[in-house]
């Protein structure tokens, strides 16, 4: 059979993309370091450290999740090479036509396992830290910010990521003031990392009765997770908090106290706020990650040596600063304006389905 022939050598094609896999992955050193791990937890005074124990238990998981990663593949590899071997014993077209099936869904697997290796920046494993302000224009910029934040909690939904609101500031009209979720999974922040930037919209306003199409802009913010053990110094005298009344879906404690906390960095201006959580005490908690967070993104993006070289950001949210366009009207497309990465079906896009996008960062960024 000539299409069985076609499928053996598309299969053995993939073999190289496997070996080089097993190598960029370091899955040799890898089973070393979680053999290494485990013995560990089998210390008597293993538990005696809970903030240790977590860290190490969490460490493991990782290190499971990359074999498990590389050996999927190679099992589907190995798998479909059995599933040609019995259609050419037994002449079987359709076991041909399945196992090609299967190649196709191997050469995905094998391209997002991949991609997964361009994450090689330190923060990069974190979870993502997601805030959305909307531009100027009021109504228009403000349900333009919402669309963007049902358009992230989508994609991490999609990727079975957990999301928690942090902070959410309702619009006027509609839409949002502000809001900032947090978004729990391996490798989130260095999905996302590229996603920071201002998104610009152009679309016929449902806002506007004479229907004249409008452009509008907001910005997302892209943070990681900093966990206790980062070493990062905030001088008490540096910050100034401020409490305020909850406004927003968060349970029955919304506006009955002044649980809200907001913090400024007096020497860069940056402010982060958190209302979403039960007490005072756990809002400034999460505030204060959010700054360190902050904090550091800019240190890293910036190449600078330390937080105190951080002199604050002033970035209008407007024309001539969009890192992607969203068009609805005269026609359907969103184009990223780093990688020129194109996709006409912008509902898809606002679905959550932006990998395109990513992916295209990603491999730009290693070019």
């Amino acid at each position: 059979m000539i299409i069985l022939e076609e499928i053996k050598q598309e299969l053995q094609n993939y073999a190289p993309k496997l070996s080089e896999l097993y190598e960029v992955l370091e899955i040799d050193s890898v089973k070393k370091s979680l053999q290494t791990l485990q013995n560990k937890t089998l210390d008597n005074d293993f538990w005696n450290d809970p903030e240790t124990s977590q860290s190490v238990l969490k460490e493991i998981k990782s290190l499971e999740d990359t074999i498990k990663s590389y050996t999927d593949v190679k099992e589907k590899y190995d798998e479909i090479s059995l599933m040609l071997e019995l259609a050419e014993e037994d002449e079987d077209e359709s076991l041909a036509l399945e196992s090609n099936a299967e190649l196709k869904k191997l050469s995905e697997d094998i391209e997002a396992l991949t991609i997964t290796t361009l994450l090689t920046g330190e923060y990069d494993r974190s979870n993502a830290i997601v805030s959305f302000h909307p531009g100027a224009g009021g109504t228009e910029a403000q349900d333009w910010a919402e669309m963007l934040l049902r358009m992230y909690t989508r994609y991490a939904e999609k990727h079975s990521f957990k999301v928690t609101m942090l902070d959410y500031l309702e619009g006027g009209e509609a839409g949002i003031k502000s809001a900032t979720i947090l978004i729990e999974g391996k490798n989130a922040y260095g999905f996302l990392k590229s996603e920071a930037g201002i998104h610009r919209l152009v679309r016929i306003s449902p806002f506007d009765s004479s229907g004249s199409r409008h452009t509008s802009f907001a910005a997302v913010d892209i943070m990681p997770e900093i966990d206790d053990s980062t070493p990062i110094e905030i001088k008490p005298e540096d910050i100034k908090m401020d409490t305020y009344r909850a406004s927003g879906a968060g349970g029955q404690h919304i506006n009955k106290t002044d649980s809200a906390v907001r913090i400024t960095h007096i020497p860069t201006g940056i402010v982060c706020s958190c209302q979403t959580q039960r007490s005072q005490h756990q809002n400034r908690d999460y505030a204060m990650k959010m700054l360190k967070a902050k904090l550091i993104e800019i240190k890293e993006r910036e190449h600078l040596e330390k937080i105190e070289d951080i002199k604050g950001e002033h970035k209008e949210i407007a024309w001539g600063a969009q890192i992607r366009s969203y068009v609805f009207m005269p026609y359907t497309l969103v184009k990223d304006h780093r990688t020129n990465c194109e996709v006409k079906n912008v509902e898809s896009v606002m679905n959550g389905n932006i990998d395109p996008f990513i992916d295209a960062y990603l491999k730009q960024r290693q070019r």
